[in-house]
């Protein structure tokens, strides 16, 4: 096969992954809807004049996000927020 083949092959069947999440998310076939929330604790990282940083511990807060691979509808999806609870914020 020749490179470009390749390349063609990979390329549409990425797309083909990508459409087919953003229409199972659209239709919310997984998980038992589009979307669900995560319990996130954020930190706010504030740079002072002297270079340090000061920290701010936010309380927990549900975040909603999408069941799917790949983030969808301007959230992200569950999958990373379960995986990444605690979240720090750079001012």
């Amino acid at each position: 096969m020749r490179p470009r083949r390749v390349l063609l092959i990979i390329v549409l069947a990425l797309l083909a992954v990508y459409a087919g999440d953003w229409l199972g998310a659209r239709l919310g076939l997984f998980h038992g809807g589009t979307y669900g929330s995560v319990r996130v604790k954020k930190t706010l990282a504030v740079l002072q004049k002297n270079e340090k940083n000061e920290f701010y511990f936010l309380p927990t807060e549900d975040v909603p996000c999408v069941n799917s691979i790949f983030p969808h509808f301007g959230v992200e999806p569950c999958w990373y927020l379960m995986r990444h609870p605690v979240q720090q914020v750079q001012m």
